[in-house]
């Protein structure tokens, strides 16, 4: 059976082209979550998420930015057994992140209380090898390499103390720490610091990194953190 769908403007998609525009699996857990009915199958999950109101343009596939394409390369390498996404906020990295890697489990923290709960909906909306949690990425609750990998993108730089958060995610991870930074000035009021690849280089080994490899990826340092 073949079903039709508007979500977010997209009206009268059938199946395969939503499934081309959006993350549907991750969006209908979701919306399944928020609603707190587990039964709604994939594609009426999202028809019934849009007549709830919710939003759901954060699941869109809008092509992977270059530095998320980068790090999804780099983790490829990796092969983590467990990996740990701090600060996910809407799920920009975290969702391409869950799509490319369908049996890594992964934890998401986010310090922001609706962004966490979002991220809780869609574990409890079926993705169970997904765990979310509200925590301060400066002290979190984990044990000490709780985590093969942590990967930290877009987040450093909103911190008011990026010593901490190095420390705490190169306490919790066992291998490597991936971080991304911008590695140009912008407007954006929450970005507190701006990094090149010495002070990053700095930051972490003074966390207790064995090597720190940084490159350039389209106005963006990423880091990769080696314990």
């Amino acid at each position: 059976m073949r079903y039709h769908a508007q979500v977010d403007g997209d009206d009268d998609l059938d199946d395969d082209a939503l499934g081309a525009r959006y993350f549907v699996p991750l969006a209908a857990a979701f919306v399944r979550g928020r609603l707190g009915d587990p039964t709604l199958a994939d594609l009426a999950a999202m028809r019934a998420g849009r007549a709830a109101g919710l939003r759901l343009h954060k699941f869109k596939r809008n092509g992977e930015l270059p530095r998320v394409k980068r790090v999804l390369g780099a983790l490829r390498g990796l092969a983590p057994a467990s990996l740990l996404d701090v600060g996910s906020g809407r799920g920009t990295f975290l969702w391409p992140l869950l799509d490319a890697f369908p049996d890594l489990p992964v934890t998401a923290i986010d310090h922001d209380a609706r962004r966490a709960s979002d991220l809780f909906c869609v574990h409890a909306g079926g993705v169970e090898r997904l765990s979310a949690e509200r925590q301060d990425a400066t002290k979190t609750t984990f044990a000490d390499g709780a985590f093969d990998v942590v990967t930290m993108l877009e987040v450093l730089e909103h911190f008011p103390d990026p010593a901490a958060g190095a420390r705490e995610a190169v306490r919790v991870a066992t291998r490597n720490v991936v971080v991304t930074v911008p590695s140009k000035e912008d407007d954006n009021p929450e970005h507190l610091h701006l990094f090149d690849a010495a002070t990053l280089d700095a930051l972490f080994t003074r966390a207790g990194a064995r090597r720190v490899v940084c490159e350039h990826v389209l106005n963006h340092i990423v880091a990769f953190v080696h314990k």
